[in-house]
Formats: C-alpha cells, structure tokens, sequence
C-alpha cells in the first residue's frame, strides 16, 4: 500500500542517556534541515527483530565504542518527525537510562561521519537548562533528568510524551 503524499514513513528508534557520577548526561551535537543544530543521547532506528532495548544497546555500542555500559529504566517515549537520509519520518523514540564514568567515545568517527553527528560534550544540568543552550531531542530534556534527580529511589514511572512538533530553528530548550 503507498503512502499518500507528504505522508511520513514510521521509524522506530531507541537512544540511551548517560548520566557520570557528577550528574552531567553524555550528548551527541547533530544538525537537520528541519529542525537545525541539536543535541541528543546516543541511539537511532532498531533494526527488524530488535527489541527497543536490543537497539539502544546495539546504537550505545556503535556510537561510543563503550561496551561495558546497559541501558536501564525506559526514562520516556516520544515521537517527531524529520527527514533521515532523504526519507520524511515520523520517530517513535524509546528512551533509556544509564550510568558510567565521564569519559570520551572510543574510536568511532566513521560512524559519526555516516550518521552526521557532528560532536559530542558532556553536560551539566545547569548548561543543559540555560535558556541559550542549543535545543535537544526531546525538548524538554533538561526537565526530564530534573525529574529524575530529584525522584526517590525506586522504580522510574516513563513519561510519555506523545507527538512533539517541531517549531522553527531556534535556541532553548
């Protein structure tokens, strides 16, 4: 069956954020035409079979060359839409939790190459919540992991944050 046209295609993804024993969250600097310059934990689409766990784990691994960390707790769900490689999508993202050290990726500047990834910096939560940082992926990423530090030990309730349209390029989260 097509697709009527403007319509886009569904991706399902998984990304992992990392948090150091500091408190900051490990991100990768990536820039669309849709959506422009904006930072965004380690992930992208689960291949057919995977789990999205399975694909957060596979896409840490790829993307940081760090195989000794897990994704943990699903921390939110979201969805947006971009263009990937040509192809107009609507993601469904599934976003996970971790911990480890504060430390740089491992050899894997051909994947950032494919991938478009264009650098990567560990935040702290107040450069993350600062009204001139440059947007993240979801937007309200630095409320999020507020959330989380400020949470009682325990299980993690997932939010889920449904269909996030994307406004003009602009600074902010």
């Amino acid at each position: 069956m097509r697709r009527p046209v403007g319509a886009r295609r569904p991706r399902r993804a998984a990304r992992t954020l990392v948090l150091s024993p500091e408190g900051e969250v490990f991100l990768f600097r990536s820039d669309n035409s849709e959506v422009g310059v904006h930072w965004n934990a380690p992930g992208g689409g689960i291949e057919p079979g995977e789990s999205p766990i399975e694909g957060a784990l596979r896409e840490l691994h790829e993307e940081t060359g760090w195989t000794d960390l897990r994704p943990g707790p699903l921390v939110c769900t979201w969805e947006h839409d971009f263009t990937w490689h040509g192809t107009p999508v609507r993601q469904h993202e599934h976003i996970f939790l971790t911990h480890g050290p504060r430390r740089e990726p491992g050899d894997v500047a051909e994947v950032h190459r494919v991938d478009g990834i264009l650098g990567w910096r560990w935040w702290t939560p107040d450069e993350l919540a600062a009204p001139d940082a440059d947007p993240t992926w979801p937007p309200n990423l630095s409320t999020l992991l507020a959330g989380l530090r400020t949470a009682a030990p325990g299980p993690i309730d997932p939010v889920h944050l449904g269909h996030v349209p994307h406004t003009a390029p602009t600074a902010g989260n």
